[in-house]
């Protein structure tokens, strides 16, 4: 699944490919907004860890990832 993090003061996003189901994401943001340490960590499919404070969050996007078709004809 892709995750993209919007922080803000920052042109660019993040983008996090995560293993986790949506649920899960949406989980652990809640959670560390709520936490006293206030930082969002989240680790990607190979691996890497992403550490973000929540005070520096923009918007936290979640999408399930897309199914590429192979070919020319229009996905039914």
């Amino acid at each position: 699944m892709e995750v993209k993090i919007g922080v803000q003061h920052s042109p660019r996003e993040l983008v996090v490919e995560s293993a986790l189901a949506p649920a899960e994401v949406e989980e652990a943001i809640t959670a560390a907004i709520r936490s006293e340490l206030g930082v969002l960590t989240l680790e990607d499919i190979k691996g890497r860890r992403v550490i973000i404070p929540v005070e520096k969050l923009a918007y936290v996007e979640v999408a399930e990832a897309e199914r590429k078709g192979v070919g020319f004809g229009a996905g039914v």
